[in-house]
């Protein structure tokens, strides 16, 4: 009983009932993990937004979240790789005695069996062998020519390879769930925002501790581009990979489009503002003089007006309003801006506060010996990167190319068998026997095989009407 046990596991796990359930199970489960927002690459506000907390926590405790890093996934594909292992090592030594030793001398038994076969009346053994032989030929049948007791006769095949195409597909299949094994053993996901400028070589995965990573990535610059309505049409980021403060690699990202360095992909996820400024340009025109010019300015640069005066960009506020005297920011959206300016003359030491626009109570605009207006505003803005190390993938890939081979095979090359054997009647009349069997589309094989008889009994007519040569009809003995 203990000894019967494992045999019949064993044999359970190859069955073909449990490796369709088991793979019907991986994808169910795999569609779940398209279907329902999966961490990191969704960021938590919006988990929250599309889920109640009841049902995100439930989420949460099952693995759905992270559907293909869960515990019970890796399980789940272990079993199916454990069954095809199973049901490919239970069948493929009859498989590959069929392959490896085909059937070539068939019996009086075997013949009337065959349903496909047809007897052709010949007056020679000899010319009608040769002029099978041709034929095969001529339909790719790589003919062999076997030698019998007493007798010979022919053997042709083609796409053997189909009898064993099925484990070339068990092998892709091995291989994807292995590559998907080794991403939820050893990959990891992970987030990073960069601004303009910016640089970091760590990543904060959504759960678990910030990784390290062996070289440092830099935004040069970002931007998208939308549609007539507003709403996106593209983002994009410039970034560049720095190794000892050097840099490597430039690439622009996009979305589908990342940047691969060191087996760590970089894909373009999110844009958006930071409601910080980036830069201000201001038209300044002396009060004295009238001349104006333009200064480009960020937060908290001051520059030179002339020898002695100097401004200062001291608060920048993208939606601004006012309340007990105080200034303060009601959104990060460029919808109202106001900006605070500290003009100073070096000599005096004066200094006057100017707001664009004037804001009463607080501006002394009047007072100031340059008149400001703002003519242009960027905001600063983050670039949202995903990060993923997924060493299974090469893996997968590996498997998807094999398993697209495997099943071409499978469905597009046919296992065809011919055998021509010559026999006698009853009454001793020599005839070529000719059967012809198919492992599928046995309807178009069948039209095939009538080709292929047609085709030989025109070749017999015209063998017939040829003197032959006495060493043209003989088979050599192997």
């Amino acid at each position: 009983m203990a000894a019967s046990l494992p045999r019949k596991v064993w044999q359970t796990l190859g069955a073909i009932k449990t490796g369709v359930v088991l793979l019907i199970l991986v994808v169910i489960l795999s569609a779940a993990g398209t279907v329902i927002l999966q961490r990191p690459t969704t960021e938590p506000d919006e988990l929250q937004r599309a889920y109640s907390p009841q049902i995100l926590r439930v989420l949460n405790a099952v693995g759905l979240t992270d559907v293909f890093h869960a515990w019970w996934f890796v399980l789940l594909l272990a079993l199916v790789s454990l069954s095809i292992v199973a049901a490919s090592v239970q069948r493929f030594p009859n498989a590959w005695r069929y392959f490896s030793r085909p059937y070539k001398s068939p019996d009086q038994t075997f013949c009337n069996s065959l349903p496909l076969h047809k007897l052709i009346s010949v007056k020679d053994e000899e010319v009608a062998l040769s002029a099978a032989d041709r034929v095969l030929h001529k339909f790719r049948f790589r003919p062999e020519r076997i030698v019998r007791e007493n007798s010979f006769s022919l053997f042709g095949e083609r796409n053997r390879i189909s009898e064993v195409a099925v484990y070339i597909v068990h092998l892709s299949l091995l291989l994807i769930f292995f590559g998907g094994i080794v991403d939820a053993l050893y990959g990891w996901r992970a987030f990073m925002t960069l601004g303009r400028g910016e640089q970091s070589s760590q990543v904060q995965p959504q759960n678990g501790k910030a990784r390290n990573l062996a070289f440092a990535v830099r935004c040069d610059s970002a931007g998208r581009e939308n549609y007539a309505d507003g709403s996106p049409k593209k983002w994009w980021s410039n970034l560049s990979v720095l190794e000892n403060g050097k840099v490597v690699l430039r690439k622009q990202i996009v979305v589908n489009e990342p940047l691969v360095y060191g087996g760590v992909r970089f894909y373009q996820a999110s844009f958006g503002d930071t409601g910080k400024l980036d830069k201000m340009t201001l038209a300044a025109t002396s009060r004295d003089s009238g001349e104006s010019k333009d200064l480009p300015i960020s937060l908290n640069e001051t520059l030179w007006l002339d020898n002695d005066i100097t401004v200062r960009l001291a608060e920048f506020f993208p939606d601004y309003a006012v309340g007990d005297g105080h200034v303060y920011a009601r959104s990060n959206n460029l919808e109202n801006p106001a900006a605070h300016l500290v003009v100073e003359s070096k000599k005096s030491g004066k200094s006057v506060n100017v707001w664009l626009p004037p804001i009463p109570g607080l501006e002394e605009n009047a007072e100031s010996p340059y008149a400001f207006q703002g003519k242009d505003v960027e905001m600063a803005y983050f670039t949202g990167i995903e990060v993923s190390h997924e060493p299974g993938q090469w893996w997968v890939w590996a498997g998807v190319i094999l398993m697209g081979l495997g099943l071409g095979v499978v469905f597009y090359l046919v296992h065809a068998r011919v055998w021509v054997v010559p026999v006698q009647d009853a009454q001793g009349q020599v005839q070529l026997w000719i059967g012809g069997t198919a492992n599928k589309n046995k309807d178009a094989f069948e039209h095939r095989f009538q080709e292929l008889v047609t085709q030989i009994e025109n070749e017999l007519k015209v063998s017939t009407e040829m003197p032959v040569e006495p060493s043209a009809a003989v088979f050599a003995r192997s």
